[in-house]
């Protein structure tokens, strides 16, 4: 039996669309028809998810809408719920038309025959390799309850810490936004109207005056193009960024920077160790692991480092003694992988490794946004300061003149 989505008239003429189950168009039409609808199409959810795909890259689900749907679904199969029944009751709980159309696609190749792994791998842009990898292991294992919930842990953690790390950084950008649009402010319009009462006193104004003037002119002749350069320039540097070469290049140059590569060595090796856990915990081979967990890293020197590291492991190495080599993981992170190697609980290791780089990456970036605030009130208050005195400093040399 298979997903299909239609778009029908009912009887007053108003257009209807919705997903119906049934083993043919043909049927479901009929179908349709029974309800009192007539059918302006009818298409299986596959081939117009397929559809998009060549058409627009493919659009995935969000990560909040992932780790809901793995959820649900790992507390039914738990329950002992059998899994197209679950996979039902799972579309029947979202209100989102494509997530609802995704699963039930899912669920009718599960009814077809394929194994829940084959099924999710129709839509490869919903369920990523990771997925659909740790869903195959379960499924050989046994354990598909077992592996539901450690991806349900998985993804709910990433969300929360994506959730987190943006929320940390609303108030420094709203702040920053703001700041930028009161010197504009006043630079283009309350300086010009106050220091033009200065042009008819025929005295020199201070040179921080005219310094103020100067940028005040600056930016009101030129600030449209300035902006241009600027949309331009980033427009630029993401097109050179698609450019793998030249990302590399970038990506290895925060590796070398302070600060910068503690938190991106950080964030992604806690990606590397808490994939890796899942999967070598759900009975994936170590190398097919490395494999896949080196897909998960956005920084392509660290994916080329697992990359080498899985080329050392396939030759007779241990993993740590591999990952130290490239010297671009935590040394905690490889003496708790060593620790996991000698005792036979790498799963565990690897996942107190995650543990502990994602709680130094939340405790960086709250530093950094902790110390980014008060700097950016200073810099601002001595910016706007430095525009005052540049205002008043012409009114007390009248004084001065006066008396």
């Amino acid at each position: 039996m298979g997903a299909f989505e239609y778009q029908a008239l009912d009887q007053q003429g108003r257009q209807k669309k919705g997903i119906i189950e049934s083993d043919t168009p043909r049927l479901a039409r009929q179908l349709l028809r029974e309800k009192g609808l007539s059918p302006l199409s009818v298409e299986a959810v596959t081939n117009r998810e397929s559809r998009q795909q060549a058409s627009f890259g493919g659009r995935g689900i969000s990560t909040r809408d992932l780790a809901l749907v793995t959820r649900q679904l790992a507390t039914l199969s738990r329950s002992g719920m059998p899994l197209e029944e679950a996979l039902q009751a799972v579309s029947q709980q979202t209100d989102k038309g494509r997530i609802r159309r995704i699963i039930l696609g899912v669920r009718s190749r599960v009814l077809e025959g394929q194994s829940l792994s084959n099924a999710l791998a129709n839509f490869p842009n919903a369920f990523p390799q990771l997925y659909r990898a740790t869903v195959d292991a379960g499924e050989s294992s046994g354990k598909l309850d077992f592996v539901l919930e450690k991806l349900a842990e998985y993804v709910e953690t990433r969300e929360q810490l994506r959730q987190k790390i943006q929320l940390a950084m609303i108030y420094p950008v709203l702040l920053t936004l703001i700041s930028i649009l009161v010197v504009i402010g006043l630079l283009t319009y309350v300086v010009p109207e106050i220091v033009g009462v200065f042009d008819n006193l025929g005295q020199e104004l201070p040179i921080l005056t005219r310094w103020l003037i100067a940028a005040s002119d600056f930016l009101r002749e030129y600030g449209l193009l300035v902006l241009g350069g600027m949309v331009a320039a980033w427009a630029a540097a993401t097109a050179l960024l698609r450019i793998e070469a030249v990302r590399f290049a970038h990506q290895a140059m925060q590796l070398r920077l302070p600060l910068i590569s503690h938190f991106v060595r950080g964030s992604n090796t806690a990606r590397f160790t808490r994939t890796l856990a899942i999967l070598s915990g759900s009975g994936v081979e170590l190398l097919e692991s490395l494999r896949i967990a080196s897909q998960v890293l956005p920084n392509l020197p660290m994916r080329r480092a697992v990359e080498t590291t899985a080329v050392r492991v396939r030759e007779g190495d241990s993993l740590s003694h591999a990952l130290q080599q490239t010297r671009l993981f935590p040394p905690i992170t490889v003496h708790l992988i060593a620790s996991g190697e000698t005792s036979g609980q790498l799963p565990k290791m690897l996942e107190s490794a995650a543990d502990n780089q994602q709680r130094e990456v939340q405790a960086m970036a709250e530093m950094l946004v902790g110390v980014f605030e008060p700097l950016l009130i200073l810099f601002m208050g001595g910016v706007v300061l430095t525009i005052v005195i540049a205002i008043l400093l012409p009114i007390f040399e009248m004084n001065q003149l006066v008396h």
